[in-house]
């Protein structure tokens, strides 16, 4: 794919060492994008200064919310090198989200090969820090000025970066999770699967409610039978019962995480038995109950591992590992953080250094 490239001729100011970050709120130099003409397909590949689009009020992105989005990060690794963490896999679900969306697919090597590039020219924008990355923000809209419920025939791809601090700016502590017993997020058939804003906004109610009563994020339970584990807002969850390690099995209205891949595939390695099926709030209640209930993590882009040391359900509230981090959920941290740094030999070939 051929990418044309406009530099900035004027550089933003980029963080000093030590600033504060946060996530999401600052921007590099640039961005790439990439139109869709129907009859055309892709095409007019860039790489132009960050800057506003312009899209016409009847633009059928505002109307019927055919878009979607992905989220990787760009890590500074040893001797300095710029690294990607298992870039292709967000390629092949960026697909699988356009297939559901009827937004035309991106072949796998252009959309990494758009995500070194633009990632490549704001090089310098990837904080040093531990624990900071440089957060990559794909997303795909549709465009076509049309007041009609049907697929857009026009589409921009579009690129984003931002400078992101450390995830646990005070350590990696557990934290509280409440499960959702009122609203449902996704069905099986639906949109569940798909990284798209749509799940999100659905999800908002419930983590205002959550984040009242002193609760970090939300748990999904199924749309159905309300009664089975799915995942939680921006997470995929594991368990540690009796030995076992288990997850919810991909059902279609799960998110199939990246991390959360990597984290079977360790744990696999690593000699543990792992299942992959439902779990019901039952079963996790008599698990707590009869001390089985070794650790609770969640996997993300984000946090990486996320150690969680309390559920709540309606009137129970399931204390795990006394609130601690567990030994298992520390060495995935320290093992997938290690790799996407270059600290720990990459034996799978997750790594992609620009």
């Amino acid at each position: 794919m051929e990418i044309k490239i406009e530099k900035a001729t004027v550089l933003k100011e980029k963080p000093k060492k030590g600033e504060a970050l946060g996530f999401g709120k600052i921007f590099t130099d640039h961005m790439f994008v990439m139109d869709y003409t129907e009859g055309k397909g892709w095409h007019d590949a860039r790489i132009v200064p960050f800057q506003d689009i312009t899209l016409s009020p009847a633009s059928m992105v505002f109307h019927y919310g055919q878009e979607m989005f992905e989220g990787l990060k760009a890590y500074r690794g040893e001797n300095n090198t710029a690294r990607l963490f298992r870039p292709d896999m967000n390629a092949k679900r960026t697909n699988d989200t356009n297939d559901r969306l009827c937004i035309p697919q991106i072949p796998v090597e252009d959309f990494v090969d758009a995500v070194k590039a633009v990632v490549d020219i704001d090089r310098d924008w990837i904080p040093e820090e531990e624990g900071t990355s440089l957060y990559i923000r794909p997303f795909i809209i549709a465009t076509d000025a049309f007041l009609g419920v049907a697929p857009s025939k026009t589409y921009k791809f579009i690129i984003i970066l931002s400078p992101s601090g450390a995830y646990y700016a005070s350590g990696l502590k557990p934290v509280g999770i409440w499960i959702e017993d009122e609203y449902v997020r996704a069905v099986k058939g639906g949109m569940g699967f798909a990284k798209t804003g749509g799940n999100y906004a659905a999800s908002l109610k419930a983590q205002v409610k959550a984040h009242d009563d002193g609760y970090s994020q939300v748990l999904w339970l199924d749309g159905v039978e309300r009664k089975y584990i799915e995942e939680v807002g921006a997470m995929n969850i594991f368990f540690k019962i009796d030995g076992k390690v288990l997850t919810p099995a991909l059902n279609g209205s799960i998110l199939p995480g990246i991390t959360r891949n990597s984290v079977l595939k360790l744990c696999r390695d690593w000699g543990y038995e792992v299942e992959e099926r439902k779990i019901s709030v039952d079963e996790l209640i008599e698990a707590q109950k009869n001390g089985k209930l070794e650790e609770c993590w969640g996997t993300g882009t984000a946090a990486v591992i996320s150690p969680v040391g309390k559920l709540r359900y309606v009137d129970d509230v399931m204390l795990i590992n006394n609130e601690e981090i567990g030994e298992l959920s520390k060495k995935l941290y320290d093992t997938i953080t290690g790799i996407q740094l270059g600290k720990i030999e990459d034996e799978n070939n997750w790594s992609v250094i620009i």
